[in-house]
């Protein structure tokens, strides 16, 4: 009685102060620059945060790690370190600065206005945003399964209650509050992630002898063999790079490269302060990204250790699936653990679900309804349709939960979920919107060739998978090898098509050629280099 009061009584404080938060920030959302970008005026550790909470969810907590964990071992670290070093790091060395700068230029608040005002391209503003519409609500549906199975865990709560409890409280926050709201709240959530994830692995190591018995104890466990036809091995858990080395290699891709392509992520370039706030940040979601999904990975690779209460069956497969793993590993601990647990969780999803929702609905009203189904909508009523939307779009992601939650399909994980959504939306943003960025000699078909690309080839993979090759049978190789082609895509048809509008392109690098006067700290001035 005593834990089920201490764990009510936090997440009642939790939900107090998202909402609190969210009904102070009204005033940051009267327009649409200001609801759906905090009207450019984000300062670094906001910034970082929301780019960290938005990247790193209950995919990542209970799928990513879970399933990875138990596949690869301790290897399953290096999925962590790439999202630090690439998906966190290079992003902000790479596309930080240049996005930010292109898009107030082009006074684009979207991913998908972008390429119309780059390329000239009505059209592809359409059809970007009915991708971002389309692919992101599966992603969305996969961060309700992950934070419900603890939820249950936790409180025996049926899994409709715990979707709905989420989608209403997220909506209230998001929908009062906009972006600015969304950031600061990301920030507590934040906080809580980094100092909740620190203890959980503690606890968790604990319970079975500390960090030297742990790993002692993975090491003696089975693993298939390195050598085809050959023994068991053991130790190979416990190995610099796992069982399998080239799997876990697409799924580094995958998480850490998905990033740069993925319009709820870049977005937040868009909204960030100043070049001061750029070099900050860099650092602070870099560090963030150690933490959080060094330490998720890091912890999921001791989940064999639990292999005597996950019933594992025949084909080596937890009986409740990948996604019981975490749930598993955690159901033992003390009840304020568990408590710190499930709003660690509750912090990553909600900041991720705030993020996915104001993306695809503000998408969807400025890309999409604005000037083509509506003619002419003025900022009152973008900013009303955006907010009607917000529970539109939850409402069908939420759906989707509770149907998937039932379903054998092939997707049914969340990692595969995950997989399919990234896939699709980053192969068909991510080379387009990075060459764009450094190059003029970039064409609109170009990108038509990645928007057709990566969505057609990542539902071939989910839906004739079994006709497919043994290592496009995952929807994470899938949607790696569609960002990858990608890069490769644009160039060439970069050769076979028509050169750009000479003005077009000219007027939308004019940005990076202003002259701007900067202190003497931040750049050497011609006299003192004589």
């Amino acid at each position: 009685m005593t834990g089920m009061l201490v764990k009510g009584s936090l997440l009642v404080l939790f939900f107090a102060v998202m909402v609190v938060i969210g009904f102070a920030c009204r005033r940051h959302a009267k327009d649409v620059d200001g609801f759906v970008l905090g009207g450019r005026s984000v300062g670094p550790w906001l910034t970082a945060f929301a780019y960290g909470t938005s990247y790193f969810s209950a995919v990542v907590f209970v799928g990513y790690a879970g399933q990875f964990g138990w596949r690869y071992g301790i290897s399953a670290t290096w999925v962590g370190i790439g999202n630090a070093l690439i998906g966190s790091l290079l992003a902000w060395a790479v596309l930080g600065r240049r996005t930010r700068i292109m898009t107030q230029h082009l006074d684009s608040a979207t991913m998908p206005d972008f390429f119309a005002k780059r390329f000239g391209s009505p059209a592809l503003k359409i059809m970007a945003a009915i991708i971002i519409f389309i692919f992101l609500i599966p992603y969305t549906a996969s961060l309700y399964n992950g934070l419900s199975r603890l939820f249950g865990m936790a409180f025996s709560i049926d899994y409709a209650w715990c979707v709905i409890l989420m989608s209403v409280l997220t909506a209230i926050y998001v929908i009062a509050g906009g972006y600015m709201a969304t950031a600061i709240n990301d920030f507590i959530q934040g906080l809580i992630m980094l100092v909740g994830l620190v203890a959980v692995i503690w606890a968790v190591l604990a319970s079975k002898g500390g960090l030297i018995v742990a790993l002692d104890n993975l090491a003696r466990i089975e693993g298939p063999s390195m050598i085809p036809g050959g023994t068991p091995t053991p130790g190979i858990f416990t190995s610099f790079l796992g069982p399998d080395p080239l799997n876990l290699l697409f799924v580094v891709i995958l998480t850490s490269l998905g990033t740069w392509g993925l319009p709820q992520m870049v977005q937040k370039f868009y909204a960030i302060k100043n070049e001061g706030a750029i070099k900050k940040g860099t650092i602070i979601s870099t560090l963030f990204a150690f933490v959080v999904a060094g330490g998720c990975y890091y912890l999921g690779g001791f989940g064999r250790l639990f292999s005597n209460v996950l019933n594992v069956t025949e084909k080596g497969v937890p009986a409740g699936g990948f996604d019981a793993i975490i749930p598993t590993m955690l159901e033992k601990l003390d009840p304020l653990l568990i408590a710190l647990v499930v709003v660690l969780v509750l912090s990553a999803s909600m900041s991720t679900l705030s993020s996915l929702v104001i993306t695809s609905s503000s998408t969807f009203t400025i890309d999409f309804l604005n000037g083509t189904v509506v003619k002419k909508m003025d900022e009152k009523k973008q900013v009303l349709c955006i907010r009607v939307l917000i529970v539109v779009f939850i409402a069908i992601s939420a759906g989707l939960a509770l149907v998937q939650y039932k379903s054998t399909s092939p997707i049914a994980f969340i990692a595969q979920m995950m997989g399919v959504s990234w896939g699709a939306m980053a192969g068909a943003f991510l080379a387009p919107f990075l060459y764009s960025l450094y190059s003029k000699k970039v064409t609109a078909a170009s990108c038509w060739a990645c928007f057709i690309f990566a969505p057609a080839f990542t539902l071939v993979g989910v839906f004739c998978r079994d006709a497919m090759p043994g290592l496009l049978k995952s929807p994470i190789n899938t949607g790696a090898l569609a960002m990858l082609g990608g890069l490769v895509l644009v160039p060439i048809v970069n050769l076979f098509t028509r050169k750009p509008q000479k003005d077009l392109v000219d007027g939308a690098f004019a940005c990076y050629e202003k002259t701007t006067v900067v202190q003497q700290a931040t750049a050497l001035g011609a006299e003192t280099l004589r």
